[in-house]
């Protein structure tokens, strides 16, 4: 039986953000395989954390720059190191390097930070964003963690071509792996459209790109509210803070509702799905709750970024433009042929981009792989070594010295 130690950023909140939900997916596949899973976070207990022991998956927290780190990974000694995002394999690599060298390490980036960053910088300024922007000291960093792991997980087709075309990061030490729908459990009927009313959008208020998405329906939602009076905007997201709160509105039908415990329930009451998405990285979870519901979405390129090859099979409509937006979005909710139209592209994407048996079944396999050929594996990724020798030392010693300026404080 394989040990599996995954090391989080935060404790899994599947039904408050997609990569809750991803890295639950990833983990049961593991299950699947009758390995044995233990997650370990240094982050706080949190609201709506998932119960992992109902899981079949034992935790334990952990504490940063502690050398009591050393000997939990040690006693654990797993074969498979995941880390969750590359914070954490800034934090916890050399230690995991130094007590546990022959552990296969994965990275599962989630999404590109540094490319979400990048996009921020440039619309903050109102521009396009550069190069200058994308080579940024937080790039190196998260390309610096990809390189040192034996295999990273990439979850937009994008963000794949982005690493291998711009950053000339071998392939394979790549894996592309998007959300994983198990479509056994596919819905094989959804409510119609007479029998759905209003728009709807979610999204934990602490991703910064979710908070953009409901400050910029501010603006749109008065075009659409003006040729639909009668229609309302419902906001779903976990953590909602006061400014957020404030902007609930029954008269203008612009409702903040916060966390909801099953996202796909009111999802598929609605009629349309709205993700004005103007900056950001990955794949949308709202978008492909969506789909799985079958319930049509207007959204932005970069909301549909990596979610599908051919911009005619979008369930619903992509546009830029704010105007255009709210035009699309007062058309397809008015006309039930277009709208059904739509919604037939939901199921063909789903089945041919998102199937959890095909792709879990690609992932153990190169995880099997690259762990039978693990020697050369690493030889090949010379650079992975390279910054091994270089930034993990320099990571080390300093950790080292917090843990030890700790240490006297407590004495």
């Amino acid at each position: 039986m394989k040990k599996i130690l995954v090391i989080g950023y935060v404790w899994p909140e599947p039904n408050s953000s997609a990569a809750g939900s991803h890295i639950m997916s990833i983990m049961r596949l593991f299950l699947s395989q009758n390995w044995q899973v233990e997650f370990c976070t240094p982050c706080s207990i949190s609201e709506h954390m998932i119960d992992l022991h109902q899981e079949g998956i034992s935790s334990t927290s952990i504490e940063l720059n502690s050398d009591t780190f050393d000997t939990y990974i040690k006693n654990y000694n797993p074969d498979i190191v995941m880390f969750d995002r590359f914070m954490m394999e800034e934090q916890f690599g050399h230690r995991v390097e130094d007590n546990c060298p022959r552990a296969l390490k994965i990275l599962d980036t989630e999404d590109l930070q540094c490319l979400r960053n990048a996009r921020y910088r440039a619309l903050k300024e109102n521009r396009e964003m550069s190069k200058a922007d994308l080579f940024s000291d937080l790039t190196k960093r998260e390309i610096a963690a990809i390189l040192r792991c034996d295999i990273s997980l990439i979850i937009s087709s994008y963000e794949m071509n982005l690493l291998i075309d711009t950053f000339k990061i071998d392939k394979s030490i790549l894996h592309y792996l998007p959300f994983m729908v198990d479509l056994e459990k596919y819905p094989k009927q959804n409510k119609p459209f007479d029998q759905r009313e209003h728009f709807m959008t979610i999204g934990n208020f602490r991703h910064a790109p979710n908070w953009d998405v409901v400050l910029y329906l501010q603006k749109i939602w008065p075009l659409i509210r003006k040729e639909l009076p009668r229609a309302q905007l419902h906001i779903y997201g976990s953590y909602p803070p006061p400014k957020a709160t404030a902007l609930n509105n029954p008269k203008t039908g612009f409702l903040i509702k916060g966390w909801v415990q099953n996202a796909h329930t009111v999802m598929e009451e609605s009629r349309l799905c709205l993700a004005p998405i103007r900056f950001g990285a990955g794949i949308k979870g709202k978008l492909l709750d969506a789909m799985i519901t079958q319930t049509p979405s207007i959204t932005t390129t970069i909301g549909a970024e990596g979610m599908c090859t051919d911009i005619e099979q979008w369930p619903g409509v992509i546009t830029d433009d704010m105007e255009e937006f709210a035009k699309n979005a007062i058309s397809l909710y008015k006309d039930e042929d277009k709208w059904i139209e739509k919604q037939k592209n939901c199921k063909n994407l789903i089945e041919s981009i998102y199937d959890s048996k095909i792709l879990g079944k690609e992932l153990i396999s190169k995880i099997l792989e690259v762990e039978q050929n693990i020697e050369s594996h690493r030889l090949e990724n010379f650079t992975g070594a390279m910054l091994k020798h270089h930034t993990m030392t320099s990571t080390k010693y300093m950790s080292q010295w917090i843990a030890a300026k700790n240490m006297n404080k407590n004495i």
